[in-house]
């Protein structure tokens, strides 16, 4: 190719390429094909709690646990306990308990005093089992203090008195138990007990 003279080659080529038209390539619509949806079962994971040990425990088997007898023995039935940890327990007031006799003639009322005492027994049955220890084996838990005691309403007969206690500490030989009663869902007394693990021969 001299100087000068056109490229017939590319010259039609460009040519080509501007005269020719347009050829746009067909668009393929790809159908859409939805992925089925698949539900996972859903698996609830059980609930871990604590074991609940002697969830029916019978006036006989707290009898051979507490030194209490009749007419201060003031836990029927334990309904729940988990050593080390709480308990609920209950207490049936009837109209033929003899603390009625005085207190008060015409308006029986069971003893706030009482209700203490009950929260304290139930609290030993739970301080008992969690040593695995009973009051035969020369033991006592005795009080050695009351905090925070309130009470919210009178407890009468006819009521079950529900009786809930949990260890807070333990030091040495003291327990702390945070305690509440209720009736009929509806709070009675709440106190925190301190009571003193003992053998029963050094008691003067």
């Amino acid at each position: 190719m001299t100087e000068g003279t056109p490229d017939t080659a590319n010259t039609a080529t460009d040519s080509a390429a501007i005269n020719s038209p347009a050829v746009d390539s067909p668009v393929v619509d790809s159908p859409v094909v939805d992925s089925p949806v698949v539900d996972s079962p859903v698996v609830d994971s059980p609930a871990v709690e604590s074991p609940v040990v002697d969830s029916s425990m019978t006036i006989t088997e707290i009898m051979s646990i507490l030194p209490h007898r009749y007419p201060f023995l003031l836990v029927d039935r334990v309904l729940e306990l988990v050593e080390g940890e709480r308990i609920l327990a209950m207490k049936n007031v009837t109209g033929n308990e003899d603390v009625f006799n005085g207190h008060f003639p015409g308006a029986p009322i069971f003893p706030g005093v009482m209700i203490i005492e009950a929260l304290a027994q139930a609290s030993g049955i739970l301080g008992f089992r969690t040593t695995n220890t009973t009051a035969d084996d020369g033991k006592l838990y005795l009080f050695a203090g009351v905090d925070k005691a309130r009470f919210k309403k009178p407890v009468t007969p006819g009521d079950q008195l529900m009786l809930e206690s949990r260890v807070v500490a333990v030091k040495r030989n003291i327990w702390r138990f945070q305690t509440r009663a209720t009736v009929n869902d509806k709070l009675v007394c709440e106190a925190t007990l301190l009571c003193a693990y003992q053998d029963r021969d050094k008691v003067k």
